[in-house]
């Protein structure tokens, strides 16, 4: 029990996505209807990606990526070959994914150059790039893939509806960028190359093989991603099972407790009614303020069925994450890549999350809502 309440104490999203899927079962008790309405398939891929990454990180197979970034010396440059290395991966990965490759790799790169102090603003525009670059495709982000499905867009016109943000928030990144290091545009990263490994380990091409497994699995959308889910666990288990204790299972739970949450909210008959008569007219603002309680997935899984603006929800699914942590699941994962490397530093991350985030937010929040009276 000690250690249940310190690790509650240290993980305030645990306590945080806990608190609110026990409360959400006192208003709908747990049922198997819950228990099926849980995104086991998201919950599936992000355990597949969590152990690969492990893999990576243990066979050190991103060595050769962190060796091609720091061709460019500068920490104008180097942030740039990153943000806009999550910006665009995550148009064809998902987010949270891209997410995963890219911030460890920051935070690997600049504390071996001795700049830790630009640790926390790069990560947090990394974020910021994930959820404005994955807006473009109908696969960038689990709400995209999701809503994309149920209004039968095309492709191309769902690309063309979200081009303009995409393109301007590239625009809005660059200039943040040169904002941060103003006082240094010039600023040089001297990384010490004798933390890299000679060779990558012997595991290697097993995590590479296991690692284009969960793409093509992400990609294709298929229904046999449980299939994925057993070869990618069975493969670690033969191969090296000490690695299952390395990975990080409070991430997985934090998953788990909003997707309670989430179902059990939505299967409420009177609060099913309220938004039936709230959110008819009023989908972008719905979409960002119900995201702040159960971040942007769950959100648009709950108002699809009472929107009649598909544009409205979509934009306003996609602009939520930059409100706060909770606004996206792929925030939530920046975070815990982060308290992992840096213990007790929650609370900063959130703060400068927050400022930079809300800053971004500000700008790009008046023209998504323009924007989304654009029927698709």
């Amino acid at each position: 029990m000690n250690k249940a309440l310190r690790l509650l104490r240290h993980e305030p999203m645990l306590t945080v996505s806990a608190a609110a899927a026990i409360a959400a079962l006192f208003i709908t008790p747990p049922s198997a209807s819950l228990l099926r309405d849980i995104d086991w398939h998201t919950l599936g891929t992000l355990m597949m990606m969590l152990c690969v990454l492990e893999g990576f990180k243990q066979e050190n197979v991103l060595d050769p990526l962190v060796r091609l970034s720091l061709r460019t010396r500068s920490m104008t440059g180097l942030s740039l070959f990153y943000i806009f290395g999550v910006f665009f991966s995550s148009m064809f990965v998902t987010n949270d994914v891209s997410l995963m490759i890219f911030v460890p790799l920051t935070i690997l790169t600049f504390r071996g150059g001795g700049k830790e102090q630009y640790i926390l603003p790069v990560i947090t525009m990394e974020n910021i790039a994930a959820v404005r670059g994955s807006l473009l495709t109908p696969f960038g982000s689990p709400q995209n893939l999701f809503l994309y499905s149920r209004y039968g867009i095309s492709a191309g016109r769902f690309m063309l509806h979200m081009l303009p943000l995409c393109v301007g928030s590239a625009v809005l990144l660059v200039i943040f960028v040169l904002v941060l290091y103003r006082h240094g545009l010039h600023e040089k990263i001297d990384f010490d190359r004798s933390q890299l490994s000679a060779d990558a380990g012997s595991k290697s091409g097993l995590y590479l093989a296991l690692f284009l497994l969960v793409i093509i699995t992400i990609v294709s959308r298929t229904d046999y991603w449980w299939a994925a889910v057993i070869i990618v666990l069975a493969a670690i288990a033969a191969a090296d099972r000490r690695l299952f204790l390395k990975v990080d299972y409070v991430l997985l739970f934090t998953f788990l407790f909003f997707f309670v949450f989430s179902s059990s909210i939505a299967a409420n008959s009177r609060i099913a009614d309220f938004l039936s008569r709230a959110v008819a007219g009023r989908e972008y603002w719905c979409a960002i303020g119900l995201s702040q309680l159960i971040s942007n997935v769950p959100a648009s899984i709950v108002l699809y069925p009472f929107s009649h603006s598909n544009a409205g929800l979509i934009y306003g699914a996609d602009t939520a994450g930059l409100c706060s942590l909770i606004g996206s699941l792929a925030s939530v994962i920046n975070y815990r890549i982060y308290v992992r490397e840096y213990p007790g530093q929650g609370k900063r991350f959130i703060k400068v999350f927050t400022l930079i985030s809300w800053a971004f937010f500000a700008i790009v929040v008046i023209p998504g809502f323009l924007l989304s009276s654009w029927k698709m």
